[in-house]
């Protein structure tokens, strides 16, 4: 057996455990402290960097400008982002802590964070419209410089003065380069180079996704103390974090072309956010407690990706069996 069917073999094997991937990579960062400096934020965005160009590779640059010219999908997929989960985190915050006004911007601020890159990793993975995420992620990364201080400023009635241009040329760095290098290789090779991100790159990006995971784990570990306090907000967070990729997933009944993947691109898009940016701007700008919702949130983005395929499934043979 050649090598590349080794590789393509190990890629499968690795796509259809994802699910216990990210549960030994949670399990490992909650158990080992790994030192928060310059070092390890730039590991993180070397590696997501490096798993947005394998999975750019796919893509060419037709369908990217395909989606582009007729950008609705995304720029509904940013709505649901940025007007409706925050409502939706408006109203959880008002039901369960209506007298603690710090928790609820907490949980405001993980609703309203940007689309995380691994959206991207996620609708390539269950063979969602790749060009669909990979347009939303980088409209919502050059939109951030004009959305956040307008929504700081409604919700917590202060202008930021926050680094948003280091914070999207670092989004750059991760997201719009490797994707714009990826599909320049793809169609440089005319295709030919999209078979290395289901074999030696596909694996390659597996693995830098589990070491994100792990690394991330690690260093939220510190804010967790275990309490009934904590307990409510496990619950909450879980709450939310659903309800963000049903949003996503019922989001999708208003478009006039539902296709199955579309529709995931939707949900992972939708449900998928940059927690690290969330961390940033809560322990920066307020009190500590106002990051524990956001810190919380990744505890369940993850896991609850891995089994989205199989709700869908069911869902749709649900549906076709009535």
């Amino acid at each position: 057996m050649s090598m590349q069917k080794r590789f393509s073999r190990w890629n499968e094997w690795l796509a259809r455990r994802m699910f216990l991937l990210v549960l030994l990579a949670l399990g490992l960062g909650f158990s080992v402290k790994l030192p928060a400096g310059p070092a390890v934020k730039g590991t993180v965005i070397v590696l997501f960097a490096y798993m947005t160009f394998v999975t750019s590779i796919g893509v060419s640059f037709r369908q990217f400008f395909r989606v582009l010219s007729r950008p609705w999908v995304p720029l509904w997929v940013l709505v649901l982002v940025h007007v409706v989960t925050p409502l939706v985190a408006w109203g959880a915050g008002q039901l369960f802590y209506p007298d603690d006004a710090q928790l609820r911007l907490g949980y405001l601020i993980g609703a309203s964070i940007p689309i995380g890159v691994t959206s991207i990793i996620w609708t390539s993975l269950t063979k969602g419209n790749l060009a669909v995420s990979l347009v939303a992620v980088t409209l919502d990364t050059l939109a951030a410089p004009v959305l956040y201080p307008l929504f700081f400023k409604v919700v917590a009635g202060q202008a930021l003065a926050f680094d948003f241009a280091g914070m999207v040329l670092e989004l750059l760095g991760m997201i719009t380069i490797p994707s714009l290098a990826g599909m320049a290789l793809h169609d440089a090779g005319g295709g030919r180079f999209a078979r290395f991100a289901k074999t030696a790159g596909g694996c390659s990006a597996k693995v830098a996704f589990f070491l994100v995971v792990f690394i991330n784990a690690s260093l939220v570990a510190p804010a967790m103390e275990w309490s009934l306090t904590l307990l409510k907000m496990l619950l909450v967070s879980l709450l939310m974090v659903t309800a963000a990729y049903a949003v996503g997933f019922l989001g999708s009944f208003f478009l006039r072309v539902r296709s199955r993947d579309i529709v995931m691109a939707m949900i992972y898009n939708v449900g998928l956010r940059n927690i690290a940016f969330g961390l940033v701007v809560a322990l920066t700008y307020f009190p500590p407690v106002v990051a524990v919702p956001v810190t919380l949130f990744m505890l369940y983005q993850q896991p609850l990706a891995t089994i989205i395929p199989y709700l869908f499934a069911r869902f749709d043979r649900l549906c076709r069996s009535e």
